[in-house]
């Protein structure tokens, strides 16, 4: 038999899901892994931006249903790829943009919105 993540979640769950840290936390990053461990250069390289300015912040690893979450994601972002940040039920950007906003000193002023 072969391993097929997320298998035991519905579209409809994973949608449920996003909405739901996006609405409940000031600022949420799904990625890949999670915040201890992330399996990504590019998730741990947004974790390592938010971090420098955001002691509490919701991680959401999507991937047990990365498709599905893919999909929710761009329904809220237009955008596919992950690592992605929301900030006060506003989509920010994934680790480049956050990388952007930091060398411009914007990141924290946006992270605090």
């Amino acid at each position: 038999m072969t391993f097929q993540p997320g298998a035991d979640m519905s579209d409809d769950e994973v949608r449920a899901r996003v909405d739901d840290a996006i609405e409940s936390n000031d600022v949420v990053l799904f990625m890949k892994g999670n915040r201890l461990m992330p399996q990504c250069g590019y998730s741990q390289r947004a974790v390592n931006l938010i971090s420098q300015y955001v002691d509490e912040f919701e991680t959401i690893d999507v991937l047990p249903a990365l498709d599905q979450y893919r999909s929710a994601l761009e329904d809220h972002s237009g955008w596919e790829t992950i690592p992605q940040t929301f900030v006060a039920g506003e989509f920010v950007g994934g680790s480049d943009i956050l990388a952007e906003l930091d060398e411009r000193g914007e990141l924290e002023a946006t992270l605090d919105a």
